[in-house]
């Protein structure tokens, strides 16, 4: 995977596939492109596609400090000036999905479509303690329990059971890629201390709010509030939990692609 080196030295991995516009595709709090593979595989053909491990995930550099939305948006926008790309469609999902909204707020003129999918529109009391509690099982019952956890929020029943033997696997590799543990838990606190919200009406850019119409972690509710704030935002929504573009890529991959059609860069 190409890597570039922010400004602090840290060391951002990201992975290049496809022709035609550039879209960036930011993924969740796992931090890891390979979320995005399913989607890829669809539209890679009609788009040149950038993905990006997070710092602190996946094969990127693991610092013991520094973490924040806008500490990851700058590693973004680092990587497009790498590959000299003025503008792109932005698609971030969950976490990834507030690093889009910074994005779209603080360098509107980098963002020609805007996707938001199984993304908050403010920290409240609910999604607080929400992951506080998912904090604190991480720390003290460590990365099995806490993944367990995950999977069985993030996913819809009917998934869960046909996928079993996968979700397995990445039980047995928690332990390792949930490492060092004190870096997750500054990754998950830096959720808490970021939004946007106020800002909303800044954006500028064509957008589409997706929602999972099952999310257990982002209710949908989340995501009609989010496209209220954004003007002439547009909103659907999806079943299959909340990592519904990795779980059922190919009905995320046509709603995106019928909405960046549109929209030239």
């Amino acid at each position: 995977m190409p890597v570039h080196v922010a400004d602090d030295g840290c060391r951002i991995h990201y992975q290049l596939d496809g022709n035609g516009p550039p879209c960036l595709l930011i993924p969740g709090l796992g931090g890891e492109a390979g979320f995005w593979q399913g989607v890829a595989s669809t539209i890679e053909n009609d788009y040149h596609l950038i993905r990006i491990d997070h710092r602190g995930a996946g094969g990127s550099d693991r610092p013991t400090g520094g973490y924040s939305i806008p500490r990851i948006m700058r590693d973004v926008l680092g990587v497009l000036d790498d590959l000299h790309i003025r503008r792109a469609h932005v698609v971030g999902h969950s976490t990834g999905g507030m690093i889009a909204q910074t994005l779209a707020v603080e360098a509107p003129e980098r963002v020609a479509g805007l996707v938001l999918s199984g993304t908050w529109e403010r920290v409240d009391t609910r999604f607080t303690r929400l992951f506080q509690a998912r904090l604190a099982l991480l720390e003290q019952a460590g990365p099995v329990a806490y993944h367990k956890l995950t999977q069985a929020l993030g996913n819809d029943v009917g998934w869960i059971e046909a996928n079993r033997a996968a979700l397995d696997t990445e039980l047995e590799q928690a332990e390792t890629r949930l490492q060092p543990i004190a870096v997750q838990a500054a990754r998950i606190r830096m959720l808490m201390e970021h939004d946007v919200f106020d800002r909303l009406g800044r954006i500028t850019a064509p957008t589409l709010v997706i929602g999972g119409s099952d999310d257990a972690l982002i209710p949908f509710a989340s995501s009609e509030r989010l496209a209220a704030a954004i003007s002439g935002a547009r909103l659907a929504s999806l079943p299959g939990g909340h990592f519904f573009p990795k779980a059922y890529p190919a009905p995320y991959a046509a709603l995106l692609a019928d909405f960046l059609k549109e929209i030239d860069i």
